[in-house]
């Protein structure tokens, strides 16, 4: 199982949306069948925001279903479609990593 804690990035919209499409990519490629996403207890708004993501259409077809950690609602557990299903994309591969922007670009300045 890969588990990632979303505390350190909680205040960051994009950083959150890469943690969470980085995860999953990576638990397709390596064949894990769970990934946990901790974003804690609190008020819930972080919590709402991995559901949100989840739900996404294009997203909804790289995982079987999303558990939420009975007696722990600080946790959400996303099980992976087992090995023998094909994820969406071209036949015989998995869908490869969205492209990301560089971080070192200087953008012309």
């Amino acid at each position: 199982m890969i588990s990632v804690d979303l505390h350190p990035i909680f205040r960051n919209n994009q950083d959150i949306e890469l943690a969470l499409r980085r995860t999953l990519f990576r638990a397709l490629h390596t064949g894990e069948d769970m990934v946990e996403f901790i974003p804690g207890k609190g008020a819930g708004q972080l919590k709402q925001r991995v559901l949100t993501f989840l739900a996404q259409k294009h997203i909804r077809r790289l995982y079987a279903e999303v558990e939420q950690v009975p007696g722990n609602s600080g946790r959400v557990r996303v099980r992976m479609k087992p090995q023998s299903v094909k994820a969406p994309g071209r036949p015989g591969r998995l869908p490869a990593e969205p492209d990301v922007w560089e971080e070192d670009h200087d953008f012309g300045l």
